[in-house]
């Protein structure tokens, strides 16, 4: 059954496009060093470059910031069999006219807050008493809605990774990962990639 619905996908969309999504602080560089790594040619532009919170670069793609604005999004065909990072808030602006394979990171909240947290201290812009709570709070309502939409949407095919299982066993996901984009790719690599010493906001208990 999967099977018939991806070749009707791909008859009706063309090549798909992978798509690596999430909150900030997710996972998503990690995953896109993955799929690089697997054989996945990636689209980035490395504008923004690796610094002490992204040592492995960030991996992102400047007309990305744009998806609300840019209907035409010509850039979609060139996207076509390689992989990109769009964040969560966005995903839902990417065109009804193309097929994405997407693979979601998700991550312990409190984590994911802390980690942003430190960036904003190194930025000189330190949260406020309640931010915490506050943001955890908004971040899982909008995480419930942008998963409710793909969920209905015709054109996606998801995969959602737990950050933590991608560092404590790289090879099972990245099996995974190849059996969404059922293409074959150097798992070695991509188990390879990951720096569990990167996971440092890691939640306790």
């Amino acid at each position: 059954m999967a099977f018939l619905k991806n070749l009707y996908r791909k008859k009706k969309y063309g090549e798909p496009i992978v798509v690596v999504s999430g909150l900030p602080r997710a996972g998503t560089s990690m995953m896109m060093s993955m799929l690089e790594a697997g054989g996945i040619e990636i689209l980035s532009d490395q504008v923004r470059e690796e610094d002490q919170d992204n040592p492995k670069g960030y991996y992102e793609f400047e007309p990305i910031k744009d998806l609300v604005l840019d209907k035409q999004q010509s850039w979609l065909e060139e996207a076509r069999g390689r992989g990109v990072k769009v964040i969560s808030d966005l995903v839902k602006e990417l065109s009804s006219d193309y097929f994405f394979k997407l693979i979601f990171m998700n991550r312990n909240l409190e984590e994911v807050v802390a980690s942003q947290n430190k960036m904003l201290i190194r930025r000189g812009e330190p949260p406020q008493p309640g931010d915490d709570q506050k943001m955890m709070g908004l971040f899982e309502k909008h995480l419930d809605r942008v998963k409710r939409w793909i969920d209905q949407q015709p054109n996606f095919e998801a995969l959602f990774v737990e950050y933590r299982e991608v560092l404590e066993d790289p090879a099972q996901q990245a099996e995974r990962i190849q059996a969404l984009l059922q293409k074959e790719l150097d798992l070695e690599k991509m188990t390879a990639v990951v720096d569990p010493q990167l996971y440092r906001n890691r939640k306790v208990g």
